[in-house]
């Protein structure tokens, strides 16, 4: 089986995350590997291989840093009112 470089790979993550504006998570499930390596590629490698689209890159990850918070609270929300909704529709024990 054919596998990339680690610069190509950091590349390929990088275009993948501008054209699609996904998340560092949602970047690992799509290729299959683990988000501390997309993180370590797209932060860390990339800068020294494609400094311009390391800018690009940057950008959208800290739009996603400065969202996180409301996500977080979107998910809690969403899980408390899923957690009433299973106990309201849980028939009486006698």
């Amino acid at each position: 089986m054919y596998q990339l470089s680690i610069e190509q790979r950091a590349v390929e993550l990088a275009q993948y995350i501008t054209l699609t504006r996904d998340t560092v998570r949602g970047a690992a499930q799509h290729f299959g590997i683990s988000k501390s390596t997309v993180h370590k590629d797209v932060t860390q490698r990339l800068e020294h291989i494609h400094p311009a689209l390391f800018s690009s890159v940057k950008e959208i990850l800290e739009e996603h840093k400065d969202e996180r918070h409301i996500r977080g609270g979107i998910a809690t929300r969403e899980k408390y009112r899923s957690i009433k909704e299973a106990k309201l529709n849980v028939p009486a024990s006698r």
